[in-house]
Protein backbone atom coordinates (compact mmCIF):
# COMPACT_ATOMS: atom_id res chain seq x y z
CA UNK A 1 0.00 0.00 0.00
CA UNK A 2 1.20 3.65 -1.30
CA UNK A 3 0.57 6.42 1.17
CA UNK A 4 1.67 10.06 0.05
CA UNK A 5 2.64 12.24 2.32
CA UNK A 6 1.86 15.53 1.28
CA UNK A 7 -1.63 17.41 2.05
CA UNK A 8 -1.43 19.61 -1.11
CA UNK A 9 -0.83 16.99 -3.93
CA UNK A 10 -2.93 15.55 -6.69
CA UNK A 11 -1.83 12.32 -6.57
CA UNK A 12 -1.72 9.73 -9.24
CA UNK A 13 -0.87 5.95 -9.38
CA UNK A 14 -0.22 6.49 -13.87
CA UNK A 15 0.59 3.79 -16.06
CA UNK A 16 -0.34 0.68 -13.66
CA UNK A 17 -1.28 -2.64 -15.15
CA UNK A 18 -3.02 -5.14 -13.35
CA UNK A 19 -2.37 -8.85 -13.56
CA UNK A 20 -5.04 -10.92 -15.04
CA UNK A 21 -5.43 -13.86 -17.21
CA UNK A 22 -6.62 -14.36 -20.61
CA UNK A 23 -10.30 -14.70 -20.62
CA UNK A 24 -12.67 -16.22 -23.26
CA UNK A 25 -12.21 -13.69 -26.49
CA UNK A 26 -15.85 -13.26 -27.33
CA UNK A 27 -17.46 -12.76 -24.06
CA UNK A 28 -18.61 -9.14 -23.04
CA UNK A 29 -16.05 -7.07 -21.87
CA UNK A 30 -17.82 -5.64 -18.75
CA UNK A 31 -16.94 -3.86 -15.51
CA UNK A 32 -19.08 -3.37 -12.07
CA UNK A 33 -18.04 -0.48 -10.51
CA UNK A 34 -19.07 0.95 -7.22
CA UNK A 35 -18.26 4.19 -5.67
CA UNK A 36 -18.49 4.83 -1.99
CA UNK A 37 -17.92 7.72 0.59
CA UNK A 38 -17.29 5.61 4.10
CA UNK A 39 -17.41 8.60 6.16
CA UNK A 40 -13.75 7.24 7.58
CA UNK A 41 -15.90 4.24 8.09
CA UNK A 42 -18.31 5.97 10.54
CA UNK A 43 -21.87 4.90 10.34
CA UNK A 44 -24.73 7.21 10.86
CA UNK A 45 -25.00 5.11 14.28
CA UNK A 46 -21.85 6.11 15.59
CA UNK A 47 -20.14 2.67 14.86
CA UNK A 48 -17.21 1.53 13.11
CA UNK A 49 -18.12 -1.21 11.63
CA UNK A 50 -15.67 -2.43 8.80
CA UNK A 51 -17.55 -5.64 8.64
CA UNK A 52 -20.66 -3.84 7.94
CA UNK A 53 -18.94 -2.04 5.12
CA UNK A 54 -17.15 -4.85 3.80
CA UNK A 55 -20.35 -6.74 3.65
CA UNK A 56 -21.90 -4.03 1.72
CA UNK A 57 -18.91 -3.80 -0.83
CA UNK A 58 -19.10 -7.54 -1.33
CA UNK A 59 -22.86 -7.45 -1.79
CA UNK A 60 -22.81 -6.12 -5.25
CA UNK A 61 -19.42 -8.13 -6.40
CA UNK A 62 -17.25 -5.21 -7.54
CA UNK A 63 -14.43 -5.32 -9.63
CA UNK A 64 -13.12 -2.33 -8.39
CA UNK A 65 -14.18 0.32 -5.90
CA UNK A 66 -13.41 3.86 -5.10
CA UNK A 67 -13.98 4.86 -1.79
CA UNK A 68 -14.07 8.49 -0.17
CA UNK A 69 -12.96 9.68 2.96
CA UNK A 70 -10.36 6.94 4.37
CA UNK A 71 -8.36 6.93 7.25
CA UNK A 72 -5.44 5.59 7.64
CA UNK A 73 -3.58 5.51 11.86
CA UNK A 74 -5.92 8.86 12.69
CA UNK A 75 -6.62 9.41 16.28
CA UNK A 76 -10.53 9.37 15.46
CA UNK A 77 -10.28 6.01 13.68
CA UNK A 78 -8.23 4.47 16.79
CA UNK A 79 -5.23 3.75 14.54
CA UNK A 80 -7.01 1.61 12.08
CA UNK A 81 -5.38 1.08 9.02
CA UNK A 82 -8.44 1.55 7.19
CA UNK A 83 -7.59 0.40 3.54
CA UNK A 84 -5.91 -3.13 5.05
CA UNK A 85 -8.61 -3.66 6.53
CA UNK A 86 -11.24 -3.54 4.09
CA UNK A 87 -9.11 -5.22 1.85
CA UNK A 88 -8.60 -8.18 3.94
CA UNK A 89 -12.45 -8.11 5.04
CA UNK A 90 -12.99 -8.25 1.26
CA UNK A 91 -10.78 -10.07 0.12
CA UNK A 92 -9.77 -6.86 -2.38
CA UNK A 93 -6.16 -5.37 -2.92
CA UNK A 94 -6.01 -1.95 -1.33
CA UNK A 95 -4.72 1.41 -2.48
CA UNK A 96 -4.49 4.73 -0.74
CA UNK A 97 -3.12 8.00 -1.43
CA UNK A 98 -3.51 10.64 0.87
CA UNK A 99 -4.63 14.07 1.13
CA UNK A 100 -3.53 15.56 4.17
CA UNK A 101 -1.96 14.43 7.24
CA UNK A 102 -5.20 14.23 9.90
CA UNK A 103 -5.29 14.00 13.51
CA UNK A 104 -1.76 12.14 13.72
CA UNK A 105 -2.46 10.04 10.84
CA UNK A 106 -3.38 10.30 7.24
CA UNK A 107 -7.00 10.99 5.67
CA UNK A 108 -7.59 10.24 1.75
CA UNK A 109 -8.97 8.22 -0.89
CA UNK A 110 -8.74 4.37 -1.72
CA UNK A 111 -8.87 2.18 -4.19
CA UNK A 112 -10.00 -1.88 -4.31
CA UNK A 113 -9.38 -3.90 -7.32
CA UNK A 114 -10.23 -7.31 -7.42
CA UNK A 115 -6.92 -8.12 -9.62
CA UNK A 116 -3.65 -6.38 -8.23
CA UNK A 117 -2.04 -3.47 -9.37
CA UNK A 118 1.76 -3.05 -10.41
CA UNK A 119 2.94 0.43 -10.53
CA UNK A 120 4.89 3.49 -8.89
CA UNK A 121 3.12 6.15 -7.69
CA UNK A 122 3.51 10.00 -9.11
CA UNK A 123 1.55 13.13 -7.96
CA UNK A 124 0.64 16.70 -9.65
CA UNK A 125 2.05 19.32 -7.41
CA UNK A 126 -0.78 21.83 -6.67
CA UNK A 127 1.43 23.84 -4.64
CA UNK A 128 0.00 27.65 -4.29
CA UNK A 129 -3.71 26.41 -4.37
CA UNK A 130 -5.58 28.06 -1.36
CA UNK A 131 -5.82 25.38 1.22
CA UNK A 132 -9.47 24.69 1.24
CA UNK A 133 -9.71 25.07 -2.70
CA UNK A 134 -7.36 22.27 -3.10
CA UNK A 135 -8.02 18.40 -5.13
CA UNK A 136 -9.25 16.64 -1.51
CA UNK A 137 -7.58 13.73 -3.31
CA UNK A 138 -7.50 11.83 -6.56
CA UNK A 139 -6.06 7.78 -7.03
CA UNK A 140 -5.46 6.75 -10.28
CA UNK A 141 -4.81 3.22 -11.46
CA UNK A 142 -4.54 1.41 -14.66
CA UNK A 143 -6.53 -1.98 -14.84
CA UNK A 144 -6.55 -5.13 -17.48
CA UNK A 145 -9.81 -6.08 -16.30
CA UNK A 146 -9.59 -8.69 -19.07
CA UNK A 147 -6.58 -9.94 -19.35
CA UNK A 148 -3.77 -9.02 -21.32
CA UNK A 149 -5.50 -9.19 -24.60
CA UNK A 150 -7.75 -6.87 -23.66
CA UNK A 151 -8.20 -2.80 -23.78
CA UNK A 152 -6.29 -1.11 -20.61
CA UNK A 153 -9.17 0.77 -18.35
CA UNK A 154 -7.36 3.81 -16.25
CA UNK A 155 -9.32 3.96 -13.22
CA UNK A 156 -9.70 6.95 -11.10
CA UNK A 157 -11.21 7.51 -7.53
CA UNK A 158 -11.70 11.40 -6.26
CA UNK A 159 -12.95 13.38 -3.50
CA UNK A 160 -13.38 17.22 -5.40
CA UNK A 161 -13.63 20.39 -2.57
CA UNK A 162 -16.48 20.53 -0.51
CA UNK A 163 -15.77 24.40 0.09
CA UNK A 164 -16.39 26.38 -3.40
CA UNK A 165 -18.11 25.70 -7.09
CA UNK A 166 -14.74 27.53 -8.80
CA UNK A 167 -12.77 24.89 -6.84
CA UNK A 168 -14.43 21.87 -8.35
CA UNK A 169 -14.60 23.67 -11.48
CA UNK A 170 -10.58 24.30 -11.22
CA UNK A 171 -10.36 20.54 -10.36
CA UNK A 172 -12.40 19.05 -13.11
CA UNK A 173 -9.80 21.18 -15.08
CA UNK A 174 -7.22 19.16 -13.69
CA UNK A 175 -8.76 15.84 -13.97
CA UNK A 176 -9.55 16.74 -17.48
CA UNK A 177 -5.96 17.61 -17.85
CA UNK A 178 -4.61 14.51 -16.19
CA UNK A 179 -6.94 11.60 -17.42
CA UNK A 180 -8.03 12.76 -20.91
CA UNK A 181 -4.55 13.15 -22.88
CA UNK A 182 -5.60 9.86 -25.26
CA UNK A 183 -8.97 9.90 -26.73
CA UNK A 184 -8.75 5.98 -27.80
CA UNK A 185 -7.75 5.17 -23.74
CA UNK A 186 -10.71 3.75 -21.77
CA UNK A 187 -11.05 5.68 -18.92
CA UNK A 188 -13.19 5.88 -15.63
CA UNK A 189 -13.62 8.04 -12.61
CA UNK A 190 -15.78 7.85 -9.65
CA UNK A 191 -16.54 9.22 -6.42
CA UNK A 192 -18.11 12.05 -4.43
CA UNK A 193 -17.65 15.18 -6.59
CA UNK A 194 -19.65 17.08 -3.94
CA UNK A 195 -21.98 19.07 -7.12
CA UNK A 196 -25.16 17.95 -8.15
CA UNK A 197 -26.53 18.10 -11.85
CA UNK A 198 -26.43 21.10 -13.79
CA UNK A 199 -24.13 22.95 -11.55
CA UNK A 200 -20.81 24.23 -13.50
CA UNK A 201 -18.97 21.56 -12.60
CA UNK A 202 -21.45 18.89 -13.50
CA UNK A 203 -21.20 20.78 -17.12
CA UNK A 204 -17.73 20.89 -17.32
CA UNK A 205 -17.80 17.27 -16.99
CA UNK A 206 -20.47 16.06 -18.81
CA UNK A 207 -19.02 18.22 -21.86
CA UNK A 208 -16.50 15.40 -22.54
CA UNK A 209 -17.68 12.71 -20.15
CA UNK A 210 -20.15 10.21 -19.93
CA UNK A 211 -22.65 10.73 -16.70
CA UNK A 212 -23.82 6.81 -16.40
CA UNK A 213 -26.45 7.22 -14.33
CA UNK A 214 -27.97 10.67 -16.16
CA UNK A 215 -27.67 8.01 -19.83
CA UNK A 216 -29.30 5.05 -17.62
CA UNK A 217 -31.99 7.15 -17.04
CA UNK A 218 -33.73 8.25 -13.47
CA UNK A 219 -30.29 9.02 -11.98
CA UNK A 220 -31.23 8.31 -7.95
CA UNK A 221 -29.89 10.91 -5.18
CA UNK A 222 -26.97 9.51 -3.18
CA UNK A 223 -26.40 11.90 0.09
CA UNK A 224 -26.99 12.00 2.55
CA UNK A 225 -27.92 8.30 2.99
CA UNK A 226 -31.36 8.20 4.91
CA UNK A 227 -32.33 10.14 3.32
CA UNK A 228 -31.06 10.98 0.48
CA UNK A 229 -32.04 14.47 -1.16
CA UNK A 230 -29.07 15.27 -3.76
CA UNK A 231 -26.84 13.27 -6.07
CA UNK A 232 -23.26 14.35 -5.89
CA UNK A 233 -21.67 10.82 -6.22
CA UNK A 234 -21.30 9.88 -9.72
CA UNK A 235 -19.48 7.33 -12.19
CA UNK A 236 -18.09 9.23 -15.59
CA UNK A 237 -17.06 7.48 -18.32
CA UNK A 238 -14.97 8.58 -21.28
CA UNK A 239 -15.01 8.53 -24.51
CA UNK A 240 -18.77 8.90 -24.28
CA UNK A 241 -18.83 6.07 -27.18
CA UNK A 242 -17.35 3.14 -25.93
CA UNK A 243 -18.95 3.03 -23.09
CA UNK A 244 -22.88 1.21 -22.78
CA UNK A 245 -24.29 1.25 -19.55
CA UNK A 246 -26.48 -2.13 -18.10
CA UNK A 247 -27.05 -1.25 -14.73
CA UNK A 248 -26.64 1.81 -12.07
CA UNK A 249 -28.24 1.20 -8.71
CA UNK A 250 -27.86 3.56 -5.83
CA UNK A 251 -28.09 0.85 -2.51
CA UNK A 252 -30.22 1.27 0.23
CA UNK A 253 -27.62 1.74 2.95
CA UNK A 254 -28.71 4.36 5.53
CA UNK A 255 -26.42 3.39 8.66
CA UNK A 256 -22.78 2.59 7.25
CA UNK A 257 -22.24 6.14 5.91
CA UNK A 258 -24.05 9.39 5.71
CA UNK A 259 -23.90 8.50 1.84
CA UNK A 260 -25.81 5.85 -0.34
CA UNK A 261 -22.96 3.82 -2.10
CA UNK A 262 -23.65 3.62 -6.02
CA UNK A 263 -22.99 0.64 -7.95
CA UNK A 264 -22.16 0.73 -11.53
CA UNK A 265 -22.36 -1.88 -14.52
CA UNK A 266 -20.53 -1.02 -18.13
CA UNK A 267 -19.77 -2.78 -21.27
CA UNK A 268 -17.07 -1.74 -23.60
CA UNK A 269 -18.49 -0.86 -26.99
CA UNK A 270 -16.06 -2.60 -29.44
Amino acid sequence: MWKVRAAFILPLFTMLVACGTTPDADAPRRLRVLTYNIHHAQGTDGEFDYKRLADIIRSVEPDVVALQEVDVATGRSSGVDQPAVLGEHTGMYPYFVSAKPYDGGLYGEAILTRVPIEGVPAGLDTAGIEPDLAMLAIAVVGLHPWGDEGPTVTFAGAHLSPYAAEARLSQVGQINDQLLVDPNRLVLIAGDFNFTPGAPGHNAMTARWLDTADHFGDPQPTFPSNPSIKRIDYVFAYPVDRWRVLEVRVLDEPLASDHAPVLVVLEVVE
